[in-house]
């Protein structure tokens, strides 16, 4: 177990190499929503890029560091086109887009509570985890585990709506995932995208429960099409309900 761990701090083993062996909540809404779709290849686009950069300026400031971008208004231009291919990249961070997350980042250390359990003494980063839930094994990569907690850094259009996008992005699910994984209690560290406000949010009890649920389904999705022993051909799948 130790070895696979170790395996997974390495980005490409963890989504595309070993990783593969094991579930995780971006696995939650393809399974609950549309099972034909469960991992299939996604192209990166400029939210994956840019939430990437916040989470890399927080935890992996080497990394950001070493991010390439270029100064343009959009990438509708022959300049970004000989840019993404000097630099062999699938789609490139604009020099607009690299500011506007160092600056919500300066926003979010600027607040001294936020910032003391950001960086507090022993605290680990990007720390992966495997374990069995609900007879499935399930992998995740805490943000940040702390002495009593693990935080999940996170940037949002409206932050007076975060509790609800709790529910719609499966954070709910993901807290329970990874409160199994660690043993710890997760908690949401967020920031505004338009406002730069920042938020502190606890998981309560309900939607532990609610991503419960969520962990359930998926599983007896994973196990009707594609665990071991699949008991139905992903293409007969269809939707039934009462309307």
């Amino acid at each position: 177990m130790k070895d696979i761990i170790k395996q997974l701090q390495d980005d490409k083993e963890y989504y595309t190499g070993v990783g593969r062996n094991y579930l995780s909540n971006s696995d939650i809404g393809d399974l609950i929503k549309n099972p034909k779709n469960f991992r299939k290849p996604r192209e990166d686009n400029k939210n994956f890029l840019v939430g990437r950069y916040f989470h890399q300026l927080i935890l992996e400031p080497e990394k950001a560091e070493a991010t390439p971008h270029v100064d343009l208004a959009s990438r509708n231009s022959k300049a970004y086109k000989e840019f993404i291919a000097e630099n062999n990249l699938e789609i490139g961070l604009l020099t607009k887009e690299k500011l506007m997350m160092e600056d919500l980042v300066e926003s979010m250390l600027n607040v001294k509570d936020i910032r003391a359990l950001i960086q507090e003494d022993g605290v680990q980063y990007e720390v992966p985890m495997i374990k069995e839930i609900h007879g499935e094994m399930w992998k995740g990569k805490a943000d940040i585990v702390g002495s009593e907690y693990i935080f999940d850094i996170k940037t949002t259009g409206a932050i007076d709506k975060f509790k609800w996008s709790v529910r719609d992005y499966n954070y709910d699910s993901q807290a329970y995932i990874y409160q199994q994984l660690f043993g710890k209690p997760l908690v949401f560290l967020v920031v505004d995208k338009t406002t730069k406000m920042i938020g502190m949010y606890s998981v309560s009890d309900e939607s532990l429960e609610r991503g419960e649920q969520k962990v359930a389904k998926a599983v007896a999705q994973y196990r009707r099409f594609y665990g071991d022993m699949p008991e139905e051909d992903i293409n007969q799948f269809y939707f039934y309900d009462e309307v």
